[in-house]
């Protein structure tokens, strides 16, 4: 009923993409208390300010990644790992990092349970990206942002793709980003809003 309520109608109709959602279980992948709503068309909260992606701003992310069979991605902030097991199910290989230790140690043991045997999860500090792991063919940052550091951008490979939800105050909006000859370029693709991922806030200074 998710799909077919929040996903098809917010025109997301790739075969990957619904295939995938239909298969993972959402409720595996959420706080306890959380399990009665993990379906509902609203964010799932996490716990310390953090919050799930509702499907249908999750799913539209991943159309305009335009996710492939042999792409490398790196997830940041993946909470308890509902996106990794989504996009293990549409990728070659996935990395997962997530800040906080006890959602990491969650996500990892989701994902055992749910079998995905080509998503890894890393614990360490979200805007410094996996760059050991790297370079990646997309990124999805799952979460607010009101800057992207080189550091992380500069972990995709030439032709790469990165989404991510940018907010200006309580405003946002979805955009995908490509490396080309080096740089970035960057298209809006839709509304969105999302809590400021830890690392990603604007750095503000005092004025003189």
């Amino acid at each position: 009923m998710m799909v077919d309520t929040q996903v098809r109608p917010s025109d997301v109709t790739k075969f990957p993409i619904i295939a995938a959602m239909l298969d993972v279980a959402r409720e595996a992948f959420v706080p306890g208390a959380a399990k009665p709503v993990a379906y509902m068309d609203a964010p799932v909260p996490l716990g310390g300010g953090r919050e799930m992606l509702d499907a249908r701003n999750f799913a539209k992310m991943l159309d305009a990644l335009d996710i492939d069979r042999a792409d490398q991605v790196l997830i940041i902030g993946g909470g308890l790992g509902y996106s990794a097991a989504v996009l293990a199910r549409m990728a070659d290989s996935v990395v997962m990092l997530e800040e906080d230790e006890a959602m990491a140690a969650e996500a990892e043991a989701a994902l055992a349970a749910d079998e995905v045997m080509n998503a890894a999860v890393l614990q360490g500090p979200l805007a410094e990206g996996a760059a050991k792991a790297g370079p990646f063919d997309v990124i999805l940052v799952e979460g607010g942002v009101e800057r992207i550091p080189d550091a992380l951008t500069d972990q995709l490979k030439e032709g790469g793709r990165i989404a991510a939800i940018f907010m200006t105050g309580r405003l946002g909006e979805t955009r995908l980003g490509r490396r080309i000859d080096g740089r970035m370029a960057w298209r809006f693709a839709f509304n969105a809003t999302a809590p400021v991922l830890p690392g990603f806030e604007e750095q503000r200074g005092f004025l003189l």
